[in-house]
């Protein structure tokens, strides 16, 4: 309701985010750290599998070698020669076949070089000895590398397309189950927590959910509510009940003083006690008023089906409260529109809630201060009627605490007894009104209504 209040309400809605959207960035950014971490070590676990790869496709073809030899013999690949050679057209691959001095040996690859036609490539080699009929043989067989980075780009490519798809289908997976999941916790905060009007009227229904948490939620807060709705209408049945009680015996006691008074024109010093008593007995008439006008309030006892001419309102408070502000010699200034009419609101309540602001300002206002009250209106969007004097100010640590009941400002010394305030502040809420205050030490207040485009009635515009 205060400035501060509204200040910390932005300040809180710039500072938090929805749950929805810390789990939906926790998911993005985690899919997106593995797709990272992936494309970095691709290139590494590409160029294992490859070399892997091309090595088990040597040994194949040193097999199928091997069998054409046994099934038709060395001279397959001599043809009456002593050693054989063939690559293929771009020079990928080359076979060698020569007779080995050496002894068998293990089989090895290496990457090593070899010279083709003149061409110098580098090769990815394996290299056999074997025995043929009492005879030697070295067996070469090479792929160069160039072919297997080829390869190797080739299945990087596709790798990394397969790991986006999957990553991007999981997080659509994982957003959709997300929303899913989460969504009755949506629907608790929209039913159980925004938008609620205090009092609590209507009956809360328990949401549908498998999830025993959400459940253990939404049934703590009907609960909650609940307790809260029966300690309020407790406590509003009581000062209700005590209100109307307490006028009976305070309208007697009103009357028994002043008759008392008549019989006792003569002694001055009785006069003088039971004047001050009657002082106290009128604040105490005034406070019970106030808590019983609170209490119709609350119980829903006022029309609120009438339009009212803001100007009109105005000029109606300015012939009750003309005689206060001329005692303090203040200025009086309107600058409203001719035309703004508020409609399904009651006069009464309006009455009373702008009475007690323009009130105020003349109770904490200086001597030849000035009252200035203006409007502004946003076509469309909204009507904000503002109460604006020159008085002492609030300190900017009380303003969190001006609309609570029975508190007064320990900055002034004007006799006030703290329902005021509070009586605007449960009008405002009963309409939904919001209300903002701007205030500075010994410069002055404002105070403003916002009315939404619900109130403004066709002749406003």
């Amino acid at each position: 309701m205060a400035a501060n209040h509204q200040r910390y309400r932005i300040q809180n809605k710039n500072l938090t985010m929805r749950l929805l959207t810390k789990l939906t960035l926790f998911i993005t950014f985690s899919k997106l750290a593995v797709v990272i971490l992936f494309v970095a070590l691709l290139p590494v676990l590409v160029s294992k599998i490859a070399s892997r790869y091309t090595n088990i496709n040597l040994q194949e073809q040193k097999k199928k070698v091997l069998e054409i030899i046994g099934k038709n013999g060395i001279n397959y690949y001599f043809e009456g020669d002593s050693s054989y050679g063939s690559y293929t057209m771009l020079k990928e691959e080359y076979i060698s076949l020569v007779l080995s001095p050496g002894a068998n040996a293990i089989d090895t690859v290496e990457t090593s070089k070899r010279i083709i036609e003149n061409d110098t490539l580098n090769y990815r080699v394996l290299i056999h000895v074997f025995d043929y009929k009492h005879k030697k043989y070295t067996l070469e067989i090479g792929k160069t590398v160039a072919s297997i980075g080829e390869y190797n780009r080739l299945l990087q490519r596709f790798t990394l397309y397969i790991l986006i798809g999957l990553i991007a289908v999981t997080v659509i997976i994982d957003l959709i189950f997300t929303n899913y999941l989460i969504r009755p916790l949506g629907t608790i905060i929209k039913t159980k927590l925004l938008h609620r009007k205090f009092p609590f009227k209507e009956h809360l229904i328990p949401i549908k959910t498998t999830t025993s948490d959400f459940k253990y939620l939404d049934q703590s807060l009907i609960d909650l509510i609940g307790k809260i709705k029966e300690a309020f209408d407790k406590e509003r049945e009581f000062t209700s009940n005590a209100s109307h009680e307490l006028m009976t015996p305070i309208s007697i006691l009103q009357t028994n003083m002043e008759n008392l008074m008549i019989n006792s024109e003569r002694d001055e010093e009785l006069q003088e006690k039971i004047t001050g008593m009657m002082k106290t007995l009128n604040r105490l008439k005034k406070i019970v008023h106030s808590l019983l006008f609170i209490s119709r309030i609350e119980n829903d006892q006022f029309i609120i089906t009438e339009k009212v001419k803001i100007i009109s309102l105005i000029n109606e408070m300015i012939e009750e409260l003309n005689l206060r502000m001329e005692a303090k010699n203040i200025g009086f200034t309107i600058d409203v529109s001719q035309k703004v009419v508020l409609k399904n609101i009651n006069h009464d309540l309006l009455f009373q809630l702008i009475y007690n602001l323009i009130n105020n300002a003349i109770r904490y206002n200086k001597e030849e201060g000035q009252i200035i009250v203006s409007d502004n209106f946003i076509p469309g969007k909204s009507y904000t009627l503002m109460i604006k004097d020159t008085g002492i100010g609030i300190p900017e640590k009380e303003l969190a605490n001006i609309f609570d009941r029975f508190k007064k400002s320990v900055h002034g010394n004007e006799e006030g007894y703290g329902l005021g305030l509070y009586i605007v502040k449960t009008i405002a809420q009963y309409y939904e009104l919001q209300i903002n205050v701007q205030s500075e030490i010994s410069k002055g207040t404002v105070f403003s209504i916002i009315f939404s485009e619900q109130f403004l009635s066709s002749a406003s515009h």
